[in-house]
């Protein structure tokens, strides 16, 4: 009797052994609802699962095969499209960043031209905040998945996502930390940097966990509302950016009273 190659590898298998297969990782589901969600061609496809997978996994443990199998498509297609996964991620970066920075600048340009410091101040720091809330959708530096895959890449210290976040967004921040510091001449450019890493650690957790609020407030605040997000957001990194620089103490009010007659 013939045996099939398929019969011969049950014969041989160890009695009571099972084989199992590799766990896909998580988001495969929600990666390929997303790509027939919006699946203009394959090229789109591929980019909507990936940015799912990445969001979702991080970086490291999404494959080639994870993100072709999520779009429908063969790996070759990933890598005739992107060459790398490494171009993949650049790729994502680019579509959502890109005209994101381009807000970003344009509104800082105007900022830039306030002459009240106060009022200079608060428009710089609107400028980089309202992009991020630009799109209800995931492309334009809007969207909940992208500001997630953001936190994800941040977190994960992976050397090729930070060279991409670096190369995407670093002459941005300059450009606002520069002009924070023209507003605030009299606090040192390392505080303005701390404030501004504060800044953009509250805007991913305010775009990425709106019903925290929402649950905090015991619904007196809603989480999602957008323009409230903004103020507040905006009202408090102001303050921040002008309290006191940490190695200056505040005066004592034994230091403030002594000398009165």
């Amino acid at each position: 009797m013939v045996l099939t190659s398929a019969a011969k590898a049950s014969r041989n298998r160890a009695p009571g052994r099972e084989v199992r297969a590799k766990k896909p990782p998580a988001g495969i589901a929600q990666a390929k609802k997303a790509g027939a969600t919006r699946k203009p061609n394959l090229r789109e496809a591929i980019l909507c699962a990936a940015e799912e997978l990445f969001s979702t996994n991080g970086f490291t443990a999404v494959s080639i095969r994870d993100i072709a199998q999520a779009a429908g498509a063969n790996p070759g297609s990933v890598t005739y499209h992107f060459k790398t996964k490494d171009g993949l991620l650049l790729e994502i970066y680019q579509r959502h960043c890109g005209p994101m920075n381009r807000r970003r600048s344009e509104l800082l340009a105007a900022a830039n031209r306030v002459r009240d410091l106060q009022d200079r101040l608060e428009a710089i720091v609107r400028a980089y905040v309202l992009p991020a809330f630009s799109s209800g959708s995931d492309l334009a530096g809007g969207g909940a998945r992208f500001t997630r895959l953001r936190a994800v890449m941040s977190a994960e210290g992976n050397d090729v996502a930070r060279r991409i976040i670096a190369q995407t967004f670093d002459d941005t921040s300059h450009a606002f930390i520069d002009a924070i510091h023209d507003s605030l001449p009299h606090i040192a450019r390392k505080e303005i940097v701390w404030r501004s890493h504060f800044l953009l650690g509250a805007l991913y957790y305010t775009l990425v966990t709106p019903e925290r609020v929402s649950r905090l407030s015991r619904g007196e605040a809603d989480g999602a509302d957008a323009a409230s997000a903004i103020e507040q957001l905006v009202r408090a990194t102001v303050a921040a950016l002008q309290a006191s620089a940490v190695d200056v103490p505040e005066p004592s009010r034994r230091s403030t009273t002594t000398g009165r007659g």
